[in-house]
């Protein structure tokens, strides 16, 4: 068997990347097809694979631009010869589940969300601040883009969708059916530890991940909050924040996990198509605070791992909070949950995807 793997790209690390670490676990040996490559974003161990990129690695300036080329994903990943595989696993947000695989392969897409900027443009736009004429051009280009992604969806031979929303918008826009399998998480030893009197939020500092929530709410109850991660936001965020609330910037996986373990509670006020941080906190023993909607309707069980808040408003966060006070907590429950999330899973799961549909295809 024949086997590639394809990943939209290379030049930040975060939750996708982590999924294709796992998948790479699974077949060592197979090639990564990716349209470019910043080595400098990507952990040591990954450029040790055999990571093949495509002609956009030679354009001008594609480090600072490579969102502003978004009109030649397609024909970079159109242009891969992929006719030496008979199993392809793509990756995919957006471009990379749009190779063209040879007659009779297996094309397996793990898709984490159908292309934001293309599907939900109003959101999108509003999130990076594009507007004026900038907008009125990428409209005519987005709607291209679309009918590609709509056409190339017919290229994969079967979805797994990371959540229950992500299988809803694979059939929405591609009138096709997915196998849901939650993404890995890394579970760090479990050590029963008392809660602290902080809370918790984090990650990349960026719009959509809505941290300004989480900083308004503790900042009226007058609660401990410490911020972790870097992003865009950062200055807009200190300079709302009161006195109760702490940066402290990007930190180390350890320093990260101790957070977890000591925070009274997690605060995920954004929506994601998952989101990895909630279980992490979970896999630590404590609950979780989210906004009802994205991934976190498949992690946090409300009442029991968690509880969830109907609005992202403040007042809505600040309801949640208090109630979070009068729950009596059970960590190793909390922990338990979070296990069935884990890597070990994931990769069985794939294993058997894999094993079941690759077999029937190919006979």
């Amino acid at each position: 068997m024949q086997t590639a793997l394809v990943h939209d790209y290379l030049n930040q690390y975060g939750g996708a990347e982590r999924v294709l670490e796992a998948i790479h676990d699974i077949y060592p040996h197979a090639p990564v097809y990716t349209s470019i490559m910043d080595p400098v974003a990507m952990p040591l161990h990954m450029q040790s694979w055999d990571i093949r990129t495509s002609w956009m690695q030679h354009l001008p300036a594609w480090r600072r631009y490579f969102r502003h080329y978004f009109m030649l994903y397609p024909r970079a990943f159109e242009s891969f010869d992929m006719r030496p595989y008979n199993l392809i696993i793509s990756s995919s947000s957006a471009y990379g589940k749009g190779i063209i695989p040879p007659p009779g392969a297996t094309h397996i897409c793990y898709c984490h969300t159908p292309m934001r900027f293309a599907w939900q443009t109003d959101a999108y736009v509003a999130r990076e601040r594009i507007g004026g004429i900038r907008r009125r051009v990428m409209q005519p280009m987005l709607a291209s883009l679309r009918a590609w992604d709509v056409a190339s969806s017919a290229r994969v031979t079967h979805f797994i969708a990371n959540s229950k929303v992500v299988a809803e918008r694979i059939n929405t826009h591609y009138g096709r059916s997915a196998t849901i399998i939650p993404p890995p998480v890394d579970l760090a030893p479990f050590q029963p530890r008392p809660a602290g009197d902080y809370y918790l939020t984090g990650g990349r500092l960026v719009p959509y991940k809505r941290i300004d929530l989480a900083i308004q709410a503790c900042t009226a109850l007058n609660l401990p909050l410490v911020v972790f991660g870097d992003g865009r936001d950062k200055t807009e965020l200190m300079a709302m924040a009161g006195p109760t609330v702490r940066f402290v910037g990007r930190i180390s996986e350890q320093e990260r996990l101790d957070l977890y373990a000591g925070c009274r509670a997690f605060l995920f006020p954004g929506e994601e198509d998952f989101g990895i941080t909630p279980l992490e906190a979970m896999a630590a023993g404590r609950p979780v605070i989210a906004y009802r909607g994205g991934g976190a309707l498949d992690t946090v069980i409300d009442g029991q791992t968690g509880l969830f808040f109907g609005a992202q408003e403040p007042a809505a966060l600040q309801d949640a909070l208090t109630r979070a006070t009068a729950i009596s907590w059970d960590a190793q429950a909390i922990r338990t949950h979070a296990e069935s999330f884990g890597r070990d899973r994931f990769v069985a799961r794939i294993r058997a995807f894999v094993d079941t549909h690759h077999e029937v295809v190919n006979g």
